[in-house]
């Protein structure tokens, strides 16, 4: 058998429900790979002489493509020996070999055969031998900075802007890629006509489309709807007489963080039709607003703007088609509202909020101020149920997905679990070529009975600050998957305090030799000194998330390694990873309880 056929075997299928993202089959509707989210196989293959079937039990071949320029620069035994370890287990085949518990999307059942590699195939390599000189390359620790800190952005806040004293003193923000595009998102402004800030991260699935649609629109959808009347009738009489409009926000953002111009008047027009609708309702007569409620009706009409806009389309064939690729697409959110020492949270998804609170005797606590809405939340399951006949109990959620294929049970776009089916095949028929052409678009989930499935309602938690809450951290589900909620809490207070309470090195049953300890305690202490070499408390905690070790320090060689992945291979060990870091101004908040 050639080499050919041997690594082609194994075909890797896409985190969606049908076969989107199988590029290496050479699949029409992948002919653009930046709209593909596949994250690879699980584990290479490598065929070594071995008369033992089990070897390769839970390995999986790697596409040709990817390993035939590897065969020719001597370079397979160096990416094997940092890929074959698969940390995070970001899984992507329905196979026998390899559960995907860990995956947003599972393939469905009549695309898995593509997945599965022929039963015995390990036979075939007897006698086949490959082998490379092994090689070791490192990233330097400026080249390692290098990629950590190219997508970091801080910004401070004026202890007073001329109307009130904030309770922030600063956030700093942080992404690093493992989707190519990046499906991730982050935005942050502040509100000129109303107090407070708006900060959120956005997790896209299926593509990034979504999610860059939601971080541009969503904050102002927010801020409208906090906006007393007499304000919405001001800026609506600015548009009707063509006057320059009153500022919402102001925008704080790193030079990648873009905004699509081409869709600013599309965005403007329905955003306008919102405001509108909001004058006819208000009367004028309530100037009381409540903030959860705002949160969930911009969280709603945004969703149903994205909806109504793909139905509708428009005759800019580039317009149409981005319209329809942001319904068709989704993302998750998790967005934090902090107005003096009232904090309010809305999440709508997997993303996360943790409050960062210090301790009388200086250690930290982490405070959850979000619910994953998956398959994980009991009462997330609950609702699901109850939102459906009974006879669909045992569909509607199966192997912890909605209709078996999606992980997160509330979301923007996705309107594949929205509409009716008809309503789905009337749009494709009508739309452009490129969504009629793929078969992502055309699949209809199985046990598809009473949609709505989804939901992009959010969840809204308030908490009133305390002087020991110091900081607030927002992020994509791509940091929580890799560390745990206190070791997050504890890595960014002792960087912001500089004050590190040192435990017991914990070894976890490992037999360490006396000169292992010792150099476990000199990393330690080169901890210590080196932490200062990041200026941005997200860059880092992902130092550490995408770094650390066994023993929770920050290895540079493992380091080195996971950034040295290229694109074909870095999602299989991680997803993206979206960082903000609030910090709250302590006095601030103490002054504001005593004048109560």
């Amino acid at each position: 058998m050639s080499i050919s056929a041997l690594l082609s075997m194994g075909r890797c299928c896409c985190r969606c429900c049908c076969p989107r993202g199988l590029w290496m089959l050479s699949a029409p509707c992948c002919d653009d790979r930046r709209m593909c989210v596949c994250p690879g196989p699980r584990r290479i293959g490598i065929p070594v002489r071995s008369s033992s079937p089990p070897l390769f039990s839970d390995a999986m071949p790697a596409p040709t493509q990817l390993f035939f320029p590897l065969i020719r620069n001597c370079e397979l035994s160096r990416i094997y020996g940092t890929a074959c370890y698969c940390h995070h287990k970001h899984l992507c085949c329905s196979s026998p070999y390899i559960p995907s518990s860990r995956l947003r999307y599972t393939p469905h059942p009549a695309y898995a055969t593509f997945c599965r590699p022929k039963e015995n195939w390990w036979q075939y390599t007897q006698g086949r031998r490959y082998s490379s000189t092994p090689q070791k390359f490192y990233l330097t620790p400026p080249q390692v900075n290098s990629i950590l800190k190219a997508n970091e952005y801080s910004f401070k806040v004026p202890e007073f802007d001329g109307k009130n004293v904030s309770s922030v003193l600063g956030f700093d923000s942080n992404q690093l890629p493992a989707n190519a595009p990046i499906e991730d998102r982050r935005s942050a402004a502040t509100c000129l006509q109303t107090r407070g800030m708006l900060l959120g991260v956005f997790d896209g699935h299926a593509g990034c489309a979504c999610s860059q649609a939601v971080s541009e629109r969503l904050f102002y959808y927010i801020a409208v709807s906090l906006l007393p009347h007499e304000t919405l009738l001001e800026i609506e009489n600015a548009v009707e007489s063509g006057r320059a409009l009153l500022p919402i926000l102001q925008w704080h953002k790193h030079p990648n963080d873009y905004f699509s111009k081409e869709a600013s008047k599309l965005y403007f027009n329905s955003l306008r039709t919102y405001w509108q609708e909001l004058i006819d309702l208000n009367t004028g007569e309530s100037t009381d607003i409540d903030v959860k409620e705002a949160l969930i009706n911009a969280f709603k009409r945004l969703d149903n703007d994205i909806s109504l806009e793909a139905q509708v389309g428009d005759p800019n064939s580039f317009l149409n088609y981005l319209v329809l690729r942001v319904a068709f697409s989704g993302a998750t959110a998790c967005v934090a509202h902090v107005d003096g020492v009232d904090l309010h949270v809305a999440n709508t998804g997997d993303s996360r909020a943790m409050l960062g609170v210090q301790e009388e005797d200086g250690s930290w606590s982490a405070v959850t101020l979000s619910n994953d809405h998956n398959a994980q939340n009991e009462r997330e399951l609950e609702r699901l149920k109850l939102e459906h006949p009974k006879n669909e109990a045992k569909s509607v959620v199966k192997q912890d997905r909605l209709l078996g294929l999606l992980m997160p049970f509330r979301a923007f776009g996705d309107v594949k679990f929205k509409w009716s089916i008809d309503l789905q095949k009337r749009v494709i028929e009508s739309g452009p070529d490129q969504l009629n052409d793929n078969e992502y678009t055309k699949f209809i989930p199985p046990n598809y009975h009473t949609p709505p499935y989804l939901t992009a309602e959010p969840e809204v938690t308030y908490h009133r600050l305390r002087p020991q809450d110091k900081f607030l951290v927002l992020a994509t589900d791509g940091l929580w998957e890799t560390m745990h909620r206190q070791d997050v809490v504890r890595i960014v207070g002792e960087y912001l305090t500089g004050m590190h309470h040192q435990q017991p090195i914990a070894v976890g049953g490992y037999k360490v030799t006396l000169g292992q300890m010792h150099g476990l305690l000199t990393e330690r202490r080169a901890k210590m000194s080196s932490v200062f070499e990041d200026q941005n408390a997200a860059t880092h905690l992902i130092r550490h998330a995408v770094g650390n070790n066994e023993f929770g320090a920050v290895d540079h060689e493992r380091l080195s390694k996971m950034l040295s992945l290229p694109e074909e291979l870095a999602r299989m060990y991680r997803d993206d990873i979206t960082i903000i870091v609030v910090q709250f101004n302590s006095h601030v908040v103490g002054a504001y309880q005593n004048q109560e």
